[in-house]
């Protein structure tokens, strides 16, 4: 394993999502909900736990125990987390060829045992608060949920691979692109940070959680995150402690190691307990399985230093400074990691990763060096701007990625022409922002386009068995998300 040091404009690549124009029909909703129940339990248990819908978010409040947040989790957001894992019983037999039963049996097997018992906790609380809504559902299935990409797009390859060697359709996903950047390269020298959620449809529609968790331990979060996740998930991070932690996922990525703990327990962890940059990477590094393998962008406002740290299974490296831009857009960076645990092409120009990493490279470091703040971070993540063919376009080349418009599909992630998959919602946050535990979220493409489902599948019929759960995804108003005090 190496550790490299850096200073300049560095170059990081996985995958996110974000933008800046708004459509015509754009509105901005919000609706409160309140709270009330006859059973003293179950309000002892959500305390001042709060949720509140706007603008396509679901913003929940939660706070206490492990098991309490947990409840207050489960109980608040019942019917998404009820709809999520239907999704996903329905969709990973598609994607993976195994059904919801094998990973509830890998999350049994080898999971559960290295899951931290706050976090069992948590996550049998959230079981609690679903079944007091009337939803029977366990703890297993909670960690299928939170585990489903390392499991699916990680372990499920490898076993084919054990019985069959090449044989393993290895489908490393290209979710997201991203970046960070500090001193000359931002407005006011100080750290921004922007991420978009790239997915497929018909999950990504439904990645519509803002979490402001205060837990009895650790450090105050705010973070986006699916329905029933205990973390981020696509990773947009920030805490009390100033530290700031996104990332975006190694294209082709080859490796998984099920006697280590789960990628989205060590995320988890990294979020509540890290006071800065070298604790992020300690944790995320420390018994690492391998699993959704990332380039982690990570900063801390208290020292204005960021660093990437492009994280395999065998193999890991950093790169950090207090004078830099580092971006992410599902490429790796490290010359032996790329060679010894992925099948990346780094000389393939077409593919989505390089080509938005062209893109990214030169907003970054060129159009917005000194400019970046908020507002051009949320123009980055918008932008759909095609650096191959020098054009205005929406397919797999741009930052605000449209697969679903794209004759040639994904390649690179085995998704065929028009798959249904792209950026699905961003996010941005500066240190002034952080500061005061907040962020910006679009929920959408974040360049303002709308995914209609009835005039997709008349083009696409080939596409019509994802009908049962997949819905229009209206790209919503920038949102400006605060933290409960």
């Amino acid at each position: 394993m190496k550790n490299l040091t850096k200073t300049g404009f560095i170059l990081l690549v996985s995958v996110v999502f974000f933008g800046c124009k708004q459509p015509a029909t754009s509105t901005s909703t919000t609706t409160t909900t309140t709270i009330s129940t006859t059973a003293a339990s179950t309000h002892d248990r959500l305390g001042k736990a709060t949720r509140e819908d706007k603008n396509g978010w679901v913003y929940v409040h939660l706070a206490g125990s492990p098991s309490d947040i947990g409840f207050q989790h489960g109980y608040l957001l019942a019917k998404e987390i009820d709809t999520l894992i239907k999704v996903m019983q329905f969709y990973l037999p598609h994607t993976s060829k195994k059904d919801w039963a094998f990973y509830r049996a890998a999350s049994k097997r080898f999971m559960w045992k290295k899951i931290d018992p706050e976090y069992q906790a948590e996550l049998k609380g959230i079981a609690e608060g679903l079944n007091a809504k009337g939803y029977k559902y366990d703890s297993l299935d909670l960690v299928a949920l939170n585990a489903n990409i390392e499991l699916s797009e990680y372990y499920v390859p490898g076993l084919d691979n054990k019985i069959k060697p090449g044989s393993g359709n290895n489908k490393a996903p290209g979710n997201c692109s991203a970046f960070i950047a500090t001193g000359k390269y931002t407005k006011d020298g100080k750290i921004v940070i922007g991420h978009n959620n790239w997915t497929d449809y018909i999950e990504g529609e439904r990645w519509n959680v803002i979490a402001d968790i205060t837990p009895q331990n650790g450090n105050h979060i705010l973070m986006d995150c699916a329905p029933g996740f205990i973390h981020s998930g696509d990773d947009f991070v920030v805490t009390n402690s100033g530290i700031l932690i996104t990332e975006t996922t190694i294209t082709g990525f080859l490796g998984f190691d099920t006697t280590r703990t789960p990628e989205f327990v060590r995320a988890r962890k990294a979020a509540q307990y890290s006071k800065s940059i070298d604790d992020v990477i300690r944790i995320m590094t420390t018994d690492n399985n391998g699993g959704y393998a990332n380039d982690w962008l990570i900063g801390d406002i208290k020292t204005n230093e960021v660093a990437k740290l492009e994280l395999g299974l065998k193999d890991y490296k950093v790169w950090r400074s207090k004078d830099t831009a580092m971006i992410g857009s599902n490429f790796p960076s490290d010359p032996k990691l790329i060679k010894d645990e992925t099948t990346f092409n780094v000389n393939d120009p077409t593919n989505s990763p390089n080509a938005r990493k062209l893109r990214l490279q030169k907003l970054v470091a060129v159009d917005y060096k000194g400019k970046l703040n908020d507002a051009t971070g949320k123009t980055i993540e918008g932008d759909t701007y095609d650096a191959l063919d020098k054009k205005q376009a929406l397919n797999r080349c741009v930052i605000d990625g449209h697969i679903d418009e794209d004759p040639k599909g994904a390649p690179e992630w085995n998704e065929g022409p028009y798959y249904p998959m792209g950026a699905v919602q961003g996010k941005v946050t500066t240190s002034a922002l952080a500061g005061n535990m907040q962020l910006w979220a679009h929920m959408g493409h974040p360049g303002g386009t709308d995914f209609l489902a009835g005039p997709f599948f008349k083009k696409h019929p080939e596409y019509g068995y994802q009908s049962k759960y997949l819905r229009d995804m209206k790209a919503y108003p920038w949102t400006l998300f605060t933290a409960s005090k």
